[in-house]
């Protein structure tokens, strides 16, 4: 498979992706930790995805999305943003509103 192929399937594997620095737990840039931080606020269920273990990835990646910095956030596929976009989205409510749609949002209840 090449490494097109695997963005593909990444971003196939989930309604919501983040190709980031690190992982939730342990991200290893400010944007990526506050990408996620957003992310968990609104509960939301997604698939991260630790570029600095896929160097080939991360170097296509930048080619396929047009987008040269990470993280990198997909919902259904598309490109959202990157941290700056994410964070506006989440303080208006769009972020919300559009992880809603796609399904990814844990319960409260």
């Amino acid at each position: 498979m090449d490494v097109v192929e695997r963005i593909k399937a990444e971003l196939g594997s989930s309604p919501v992706v983040l190709f980031m620095k690190g992982t939730p737990d342990f991200p290893q840039c400010g944007f990526s930790a506050q990408t996620v931080a957003a992310l968990r606020a609104l509960r939301a269920d997604f698939k991260s995805v630790n570029i600095f273990e896929e160097p080939e990835m991360r170097e296509a990646l930048k080619h396929y999305s047009n987008w040269p910095t990470y993280p990198q956030l997909y919902v259904k596929g598309e490109l959202i943003g990157g941290c700056d976009i994410a964070l506006e989205m989440y303080q208006s409510g769009e972020l919300q509103k559009l992880l809603s749609g796609a399904g990814a949002l844990s319960s409260t209840g």
